[in-house]
């Protein structure tokens, strides 16, 4: 069968099995489980309205169950086992985590991702945004400023290389330095704790983008009005941008915040490609792939962290959307 009958067979079936399903569901709820007769006909149809919601969110639950709380509560388990997956040894993968340096070293780093990254995109996309739209070329510039989150992660990452490179005729900095007079080249990556900040720029020039994009937008959506009366009250520029948008769209801020801080505790492909995690650069991803393929209880265990530190931004983000919700 080739691809692309393979494909519309998928698709076919796929719909066809959705439809189906709700469906014979809604009819066999109305007609066999609730039918609308009997001596109170009104009761088993208020019983099958309520019922009916579950009927339609049964598919997705179904799937979330299987591909994640199965999954998690999978992995869990198997973190509680050794490197073979044969003897149970309870918590011993967690604390020979907590006795590791590097496993401290990654911990540290990634704190220092969440700072860093969230704050410096998110800021540097507000001023961006509000810079952009007083330009008459800013879609252009906002072109250009976006541009970056068409590249992937790993082309990013060798784009940078060649920045860092410490050979004064390819890497920037070198260069730079150069021109100011320095005989040697440095490499910037091995310098210790400040190669980090190396590295984040990488996601922070990718990620600001998203961040201006989606700023602009709740920059243009705030009311003329109040800026108006700003102005007639002698507000000047930085009292305007700070003190009545900013608070306008603080619920936009903290969404973008919280998406880059998920993303940073996620991201994998710049340490690997550029420094492999070496020179104190190891984060948790990159500490977890370290031991994937010889030491699987140990890097459930690493992956179970992971959740855990993401689990309490998603669930503050979740309240705030709530929040914006009422």
């Amino acid at each position: 069968m080739s691809p692309l009958v393979q494909g519309l067979v998928t698709i076919l079936i796929g719909v066809g099995g959705c439809v189906g399903y709700f469906y014979l569901s809604n009819l066999v709820l109305d007609r066999v489980i609730f039918p609308a007769r009997g001596p109170d006909p009104g009761r088993n149809i208020s019983r099958a309205n309520a019922v009916r919601p579950w009927l339609f969110l049964f598919p997705a639950m179904a799937a979330l169950g299987l591909y994640l709380v199965y999954p998690v509560v999978g992995s869990f388990w198997r973190s509680l086992f050794d490197r073979d997956g044969d003897e149970f040894i309870g918590a011993g993968n967690y604390a020979s985590l907590a006795a590791d340096e590097t496993f401290r070293t990654a911990v540290f780093n990634n704190l220092l991702w969440v700072l860093v990254v969230p704050a410096a995109a998110t800021f540097i996309g507000l001023v961006s945004a509000q810079l952009t739209d007083r330009l008459r070329w800013g879609n252009l510039a906002k072109s250009m400023i976006f541009m970056p989150m068409a590249i992937s992660f790993v082309g990013a990452s060798l784009i940078w290389k060649f920045v860092y490179a410490n050979e004064a005729d390819i890497g920037l900095i070198n260069a730079i330095r150069a021109a100011l007079g320095a005989d040697n080249p440095v490499d910037v990556l091995q310098i210790p704790f400040w190669n980090n900040f190396f590295l984040m720029m990488v996601l922070i020039w990718i990620q600001t983008g998203f961040a201006m994009v989606i700023l602009s937008a709740a920059l243009r959506g705030i009311p003329e009005e109040t800026v108006e009366a700003a102005i007639i009250d002698g507000a000047n520029p930085f009292q305007i941008f700070f003190r009545i948008k900013v608070p306008q769209i603080m619920g936009t801020i903290v969404v973008v915040w919280t998406t880059i801080t998920i993303l940073v505790l996620k991201v994998f492909d710049i340490v690997y490609t550029m420094t492999g995690g070496n020179f104190g650069t190891q984060i948790l991803p990159s500490y977890m792939m370290g031991y994937m393929f010889r030491d699987d209880g140990r890097a459930t265990a690493v992956a179970f962290v992971i959740m855990v530190l993401v689990l309490p931004v998603m669930v503050w983000n979740i309240r705030q959307a709530r929040k914006e919700l009422r």
